[in-house]
């Protein structure tokens, strides 16, 4: 079964305050957003693999590590995930970015796709799926899918807000998956929304109602 990481740094849960006000504007919204991806990332990517090299300084020869191994991929799931992505980059400014599209019907709240585009040497990356809130779990359980349909293995998923129905459903689908979170809160409502949550993230980042 995947593991579950709950990160408790205060810098993100002081953000995380932040963008659950209702009285956050759009662009506030989207820089905390943003920060806290950012923040998020140091955790997501603590495993990554180092190698030893010899570095000349001014005044000897050090030991230093560097990264070594696979290189990364970051998977947003559209189109909220866009504004996780930019400091992300900035972070690690080798990865590669793909994009899934997947919206979730308003009726029947299960995904339908309409866009995938993954870099080409995804099976040799390590990949990191994000988006802002892990609600039912069925867009994120489909975008996993994708990406495993067409050779991606080594899969991590960040989101800044849980419910426990998105994270089992995610661990049923994709026992392989670790998740990353900011928080998890107490449950869906009727219509599918995380509560308390911060409302539809889309909306916030964009503007739109």
């Amino acid at each position: 079964m995947s593991k579950v990481h709950l990160i408790e740094h205060p810098l993100i849960q002081h953000k995380m305050a932040l963008i659950r006000d209702i009285e956050t504007g759009p662009k506030e919204f989207r820089e905390l957003v943003d920060e806290t991806a950012l923040l998020m990332a140091y955790e997501v990517t603590r495993d990554i693999a180092l190698e030893e090299i010899e570095i000349e300084t001014p005044m000897g020869v050090a030991k230093c590590q560097t990264i070594a191994g696979k290189k990364i991929g970051i998977i947003p799931i559209l189109r909220a995930g866009l504004g996780m992505v930019n400091s992300m980059l900035e972070l690690i400014p080798a990865a590669k970015v793909g994009h899934i599209g997947v919206y979730r019907d308003p009726k029947t709240l299960q995904p339908v796709e309409y866009y995938c585009k993954l870099p080409p040497d995804i099976n040799e990356r390590d990949l990191i799926v994000v988006d802002p809130m892990l609600a039912t779990g069925g867009s994120a359980i489909a975008a996993i899918q994708f990406i495993k349909d067409r050779g991606g293995k080594n899969i991590k998923l960040m989101v800044l807000i849980a419910a426990p129905e998105g994270i089992q459903a995610v661990q049923e689908a994709h026992p392989d998956v670790d998740i990353f979170t900011g928080a998890i809160d107490e449950r869906l409502d009727e219509n599918g929304y995380i509560v308390p949550g911060l409302g539809d993230a889309g909306d916030r980042l964009f503007g739109t109602k």
